[in-house]
């Protein structure tokens, strides 16, 4: 029997497969989140350079925030934020990786920001 660890990394596996066959060659928007925080970073998978990135673990973005930095709200200044960055880099077009997690509440909420922000996916 797998552990949840286990079948986490399978999820995450699975779906980062499915990317790579139909992304085409454009850089992946991947999350990472924990019970407390979440940081998301834009990456070039050819080269293996991550090209923008932000979290809730940096100075500023738990300055901004008036609540937990493990709520739906923390999450959608992370999508900004990382949608900004990317834009002074000169990315606008990502393939979003959520990983092995479910697309819904902070998942869904960082999405939903980094789509606003202008990133299109």
């Amino acid at each position: 029997m797998l552990t949840s660890r286990e079948k986490h990394i399978r999820r995450t596996q699975r779906n980062r497969t499915k990317l790579r066959k139909s992304s085409e060659g454009k850089l992946r928007l991947s999350i990472a989140r924990s019970g407390k925080n979440i940081s998301a970073q834009v990456i070039d998978d050819e080269k293996g350079v991550t090209l923008a990135a932000a979290s809730t673990l940096e100075a500023d973005v738990r300055k901004g925030l008036k609540v937990s930095t493990a709520s739906s709200e923390a999450a959608a200044t992370v999508g900004k934020l990382v949608a900004e960055r990317a834009k002074k880099a000169g990315i606008e077009d990502v393939v979003f990786d959520r990983g092995g997690f479910m697309f819904h509440g902070r998942v869904k909420a960082l999405a939903d920001a980094a789509r606003e922000g202008g990133l299109k996916f």
